[in-house]
């Protein structure tokens, strides 16, 4: 028997597979999110994300040593704030928990890469992602002034990075002429530009206390349904001056990370494995139904293996150790 193709000649050990591998998994491809909570006066383990935990600002920096110890790309910080009001002022406010976390953060000398969560919806008592009117609708342009004074507050402390995720129409916009114009014209905006109305988010909204009062949040973002239209999204956020691109959720939206790989090949790409995708691996590990280990990198590996070149992720700091054990 004639075989054309003998495809098993390059598995046949790890050496050689590893030579022709086509994807790899780095530390440093990943980012750790981190709360930081104001509510809380220890560190407080989520009770649907095992093993992920709210910390309060003076012990902020032993889960920051923790992620550089293991070489994790960058942090992604989250605020849980004591004070909310309808238009979320404590989200831009000098002593805020982000700006007082950047600050200690800094000061304990911390020199990795610091990246900021720039929304409202943590900040507001109503829940919602920007400024609401009486009828309980999001003001989209109203809101762009206070997410580009999120941003600014953020980058006046130390950050990196900031990463609006309000899905607010305009808001790179906004947000890179305020940069620009109050000095800040080197900081990058990651852009949660194409950002779904998941499911996905649950155990996320607990972890930040952060779900709306009213109504959802489908009047802003992305339908699920929706995959060319995610090629929109990303094209406006270009064009207002974003510096990297993300999919968020990113397991159950693979088609739409490739997508976005093809079709912005030049753009750095982050795709989100959030909370709800996490709790799933935590629970079915939990009940021996799975290996966590195993199922983690392949799940990360995924992530790259479809295009991402950044993956924000609640396994990093396990993934980040099991990588080092190779």
């Amino acid at each position: 028997m004639q075989i054309s193709a003998r495809l098993r000649r390059t598995r046949r050990s790890e050496g050689v597979r590893q030579l022709v591998r086509e994807a790899t998994l780095t530390p440093a491809d990943l980012v750790l999110p981190i709360f930081v909570s104001e509510v809380d006066g220890e560190v407080v383990e989520i009770g649907s994300m095992p093993g992920v935990y709210r910390w309060p600002i003076e012990r902020v920096p032993e889960i920051v040593e923790s992620a550089e110890a293991v070489g994790v790309g960058a942090i992604i910080l989250f605020g849980i704030p004591a004070e909310k009001n309808p238009e979320g002022q404590q989200a831009s406010a000098k002593d805020g928990i982000i700006q007082r976390a950047i600050r200690t953060i800094r000061n304990n000398g911390f020199e990795g890469v610091v990246i900021t969560d720039v929304c409202l919806c943590e900040y507001t008592d109503h829940g919602h992602c920007g400024i609401v009117d009486e009828d309980g609708t999001i003001i989209n342009d109203a809101s762009l002034s206070r997410l580009a004074e999120t941003a600014i507050s953020h980058a006046e402390a130390g950050a990196d990075i900031v990463a609006p995720s309000a899905m607010m129409d305009g808001q790179v916009a906004a947000i890179r002429t305020a940069l620009d114009a109050t000095g800040f014209i080197n900081i990058p905006i990651l852009s949660y530009s194409v950002k779904y109305a998941s499911a996905y988010y649950g155990p996320f909204r607990e972890a930040a206390d952060g779900s709306p009062t009213f109504g959802d949040r489908r009047s802003h973002q992305m339908d699920p349904a929706n995959g060319r239209e995610a090629e929109r999204e990303h094209a406006a956020d270009v064009t207002e001056g974003a510096d990297l691109i993300m999919v968020k959720p990113g397991l159950a939206y693979l088609d739409v990370v490739r997508r976005s790989r093809e079709a912005f090949p030049a753009m750095p790409l982050v795709a989100y494995n959030v909370s709800g995708e996490y709790s799933m691996v935590k629970a079915a590990a939990a009940n021996g139904w799975l290996d966590e280990r195993a199922v983690v990198l392949e799940t990360l590996l995924a992530f790259r293996r479809a295009g991402a070149d950044l993956v924000i992720t609640y396994h990093a700091l396990d993934a980040a150790r099991w990588l080092a054990e190779g």
